[in-house]
């Protein structure tokens, strides 16, 4: 039974987070809403936390770095509601994709952080 996660997979759910929030960074140019003020900026300043902090993350680990990752997540996921460019349909899943990415990367990393098993049977 798995019981902690080793740093091996905390390195890479990190490299997968720096992906994600680079991915959202350039998203705008990439899918064409760059015009699109909320959703632009939104994209640019929230990818590039997140992979700055998923960066920071693989030189020292820190748990504040994935609690700060899942409420990035959490606020990439509800943006396109909360900031209404849900509906400029590419900004919205671009937004929602990399939301729940980041979100259950982070979330994992901090459950398993916890050494709680994978089951209890």
């Amino acid at each position: 039974m798995l019981k902690s996660m080793s740093s091996e997979n905390r390195t890479a759910f990190d490299i997968v987070n720096i992906v994600a929030g680079l991915a959202l960074l350039i998203s705008p140019w990439l899918l064409g809403f760059t015009g699109e003020a909320y959703a632009a900026w939104n994209a640019w300043i929230a990818g590039a936390a997140i992979a700055l902090i998923a960066a920071a993350a693989l030189y020292a680990f820190y748990e504040a770095e994935e609690w700060l990752n899942l409420v990035l997540g959490i606020w990439a996921f509800v943006a396109p509601w909360v900031l209404g460019f849900s509906a400029i349909i590419a900004a919205m899943w671009a937004h929602v994709i990399v939301g729940i990415v980041v979100a259950v990367l982070a979330a994992g990393s901090i459950w398993f952080t916890h050494n709680h098993p994978l089951s209890t049977a």
